[in-house]
C-alpha cells in the first residue's frame, strides 16, 4: 500500500513513518525539513518530500494523487495556530480515497464523552481548541476518520492495545495517557481495513 504521512518529522509521525516502512508499505513523508526523517533501513520505500501545509499551491503539488493520507499534524507552538485546518483542507481538496487524522480526546466530538472538567481544562487552549475541532470537523464531513487520543506518553507498542469507537469511549475524570507507538499502529491498522467507516475513534493502550 502506498501511504502519504502529513507531520511525518513530528514526534508521533516518526512512529508512525518507522512502523509504515516496517509493516511494508511505500510512504511518501511530507514535512517542512525532510532531512530531518530519521528512520532504521527501508529507504527504497521512502519519498521525502518537502512541503508546508500553509503554502496552498506547494502543499497541493505534495498531495497530487495521493490515495491514503495519514496525518499526525499536531501545533507546534502558538505561532502555528492554523496549520491543523491548512492540513485538513488541503487532504480534502486532494480528494484521497481515505484520510485517517490524530486529534485530541476530549475536544470536537470527544468532549461529551470526556467530562466536564476535561473540557473546561481544554477551553484555555483557545485558538488552539479552535483549529483542533476545525480541522477535525473538515476531515469528519469528508468521510475520514479521525484518532482522538489522549495525553502521549513516549511508551512502548503495546500486544493489548486497543481502539474504540466513540460510542465506546471509556468516561474517566481525566483522559488515559496513550503511548505515540499505539496511536501510530491504530492508525495504520486502520489504513490495512478499508472497510472502516469514517468517525471518532479512541486509540487505547489496554
Amino acid at each position: 500500500m502506498h501511504l502519504t504521512v502529513l507531520g511525518a518529522s513530528g514526534a508521533t509521525g516518526q512512529y508512525l513513518l518507522q512502523q509504515a516502512l516496517d509493516r511494508g508499505h511505500t510512504v511518501t513523508a511530507i514535512a517542512r525539513d525532510p532531512d530531518r526523517l530519521v528512520v532504521t533501513g527501508h529507504e527504497d520505500q521512502l519519498i521525502r518530500v518537502r512541503a508546508d501545509v500553509r503554502d496552498t499551491d506547494g502543499i497541493g503539488r505534495a498531495l497530487k494523487g495521493a490515495t491514503t493520507i495519514i496525518s499526525a499534524l499536531g501545533i507546534p507552538g502558538r505561532d502555528q495556530v492554523g496549520v491543523l485546518t491548512a492540513g485538513a483542507r488541503a487532504a480534502v481538496a486532494a480528494d484521497p480515497d481515505r484520510i485517517l487524522w490524530m486529534g485530541a480526546f476530549g475536544t470536537g466530538a470527544s468532549a461529551g464523552a470526556a467530562g466536564g472538567l476535561t473540557r473546561t481544562l481544554l477551553r484555555a487552549m483557545g485558538a488552539e481548541l479552535t483549529d483542533k475541532v476545525t480541522a477535525d470537523t473538515t476531515v469528519l464531513d469528508a468521510g475520514g476518520a479521525v484518532f482522538h487520543c489522549g495525553p502521549l506518553s513516549a511508551g512502548p507498542l503495546s500486544e493489548h492495545r486497543r481502539t474504540e469507537p466513540l460510542s465506546r469511549a471509556p468516561h474517566r475524570l481525566f483522559p488515559a495517557r496513550v503511548s505515540r507507538a499505539n496511536v501510530a499502529a491504530a492508525m495504520l491498522d486502520a489504513a490495512e481495513a478499508p472497510d472502516l467507516p469514517g468517525g471518532t475513534y479512541i486509540p487505547l493502550d489496554r
